[in-house]
C-alpha cells in the first residue's frame, strides 16, 4: 500500500468535530470529484475507505440514495465509483450544499464552511477526493488534482488564507489543474491540519533521517579527503627518504634533530602528523612535525644530488 493510501486511510478514521464539519468534509469530497452537477454526481477513487466515507456522509446528510461500484481504472488497479444516479436525489444533494445545478462554472460555495474548524474538514474531503502525497523517501510533495479551472483558483486562494505558510503552486497535467505544496515542513504542516498526524510524523522522521545521512556523508567525505591528503604527503616523504637510503647517504646524513623523525616516518607511513609528534621525545606539535618533514625532504634532495655529483 502506498504512502498516499495510508494517509487517506488515516484521514478516514478521523471523526468530524461537529455536524458543520461533517457537512464541509462531504462537500469537499463531492465538489472535487469529476462531476458535481444536475446531470451527474460522481467520484472515482482508488481509496476504498474514501469511497465508503463519501457514500456514508452523502446518504446521512442529504437522504439521497448513493450507489458504489468497483471498476478497473487501470490494469490490475481497481477503483471505486460513488454516484448519485437519480436526478431527484442529485437535486437534493446540490440544494443541500446551496447549488442549483445550473451553474455555468463550478465554484466553491463558502457558505458551507461555517466556521474555521470547517476549513480543515473541507480540505480533508478535497484531499480524499482528488489529493495525493508522495512517499517522503522520494520527495516532499502534496497535490490536489482538480478537474475544473475555477475550482483550482478557489483552492489556491483558500490555501493561501490559512495561517500556515504553504506557498502553494499550480500546474496543468493531462487536462487537469494541479495545486501542489512542496517542502517537508509545509507538507507536514498541512497533513497535520487535515488530521493525519501519523503521516505528518513520517514526513518529519524522513527529513531528520536524510539530514543525519547528509551530515555523515559530508563528514565521511571530509575525512576521506584528509586521508587522501595525508597519504599523498606521506608517500612523498617516504619517497624522499628512500632516495636518501638508495643513494648511500642514509639517515646519518641528516642533522641530529631530524634523524629520529625521519626514521619514525619511514617505519610508520600510515601515521598522521599528530601521531608522529606524539611518538617523539619530547613530543612535537603537528605544525612542528610538518615543518621538520619539509626540511627533511629538502635536505634529502640536496644530499642525494651531492652524492650523485661525486
Amino acid at each position: 500500500m502506498s504512502f498516499s493510501s495510508d494517509t487517506k486511510n488515516e484521514l478516514c478514521r478521523k471523526k468530524p468535530q461537529r455536524p458543520c464539519c461533517e457537512k464541509a468534509e462531504c462537500y469537499g469530497m463531492l465538489l472535487f470529484g469529476r462531476f458535481f452537477n444536475r446531470a451527474k454526481i460522481s467520484l472515482t477513487t482508488e481509496s476504498t475507505a474514501a469511497a465508503r466515507r463519501t457514500a456514508q456522509f452523502t446518504a446521512q446528510l442529504t437522504g439521497a440514495i448513493v450507489s458504489s461500484r468497483t471498476v478497473l481504472r487501470r490494469a490490475s488497479h481497481p477503483a471505486s465509483v460513488v454516484s448519485v444516479d437519480d436526478e431527484g436525489d442529485r437535486m437534493r444533494v446540490l440544494n443541500f450544499f446551496g447549488q442549483t445545478g445550473k451553474e455555468v462554472t463550478l465554484r466553491l460555495n463558502r457558505a458551507n464552511l461555517e466556521d474555521e474548524c470547517c476549513w480543515s474538514a473541507f480540505l480533508r474531503g478535497a484531499f480524499l477526493s482528488c489529493g495525493t502525497v508522495l512517499n517522503p523517501t522520494k520527495d516532499y510533495r502534496l497535490e490536489f488534482v482538480i478537474p475544473h479551472m475555477h475550482l483550482c483558483k478557489d483552492m489556491l486562494a483558500l490555501l493561501r488564507e490559512l495561517s500556515m505558510t504553504l506557498q502553494p503552486g499550480t500546474s496543468q497535467r493531462r487536462g487537469s489543474y494541479v495545486v501542489y505544496i512542496k517542502g517537508s515542513d509545509r507538507v507536514s504542516d498541512l497533513l497535520t491540519f487535515l488530521g493525519a498526524p501519523n503521516a505528518s510524523m513520517k514526513v518529519m522522521q524522513m527529513k531528520m533521517l536524510r539530514e543525519v545521512r547528509n551530515r555523515i556523508n559530508r563528514q565521511t567525505n571530509f575525512e576521506t579527503a584528509n586521508l587522501d591528503k595525508t597519504a599523498s604527503a606521506a608517500a612523498r616523504q617516504i619517497y624522499a627518504l628512500q632516495k636518501l637510503l638508495d643513494c648511500g647517504a642514509g639517515f646519518g646524513a641528516l642533522p641530529e634533530e631530524l634523524r629520529n623523525l625521519a626514521k619514525l616516518r619511514y617505519e610508520n607511513p600510515e601515521l598522521s602528523l599528530r601521531e608522529l609528534g606524539e611518538k617523539l621525545q619530547p613530543p612535537l606539535s603537528r605544525s612542528g612535525v610538518n615543518h621538520r618533514l619539509q626540511r627533511i625532504g629538502e635536505l634529502a634532495e640536496k644530499i642525494c644530488r651531492s652524492y650523485h655529483a661525486e
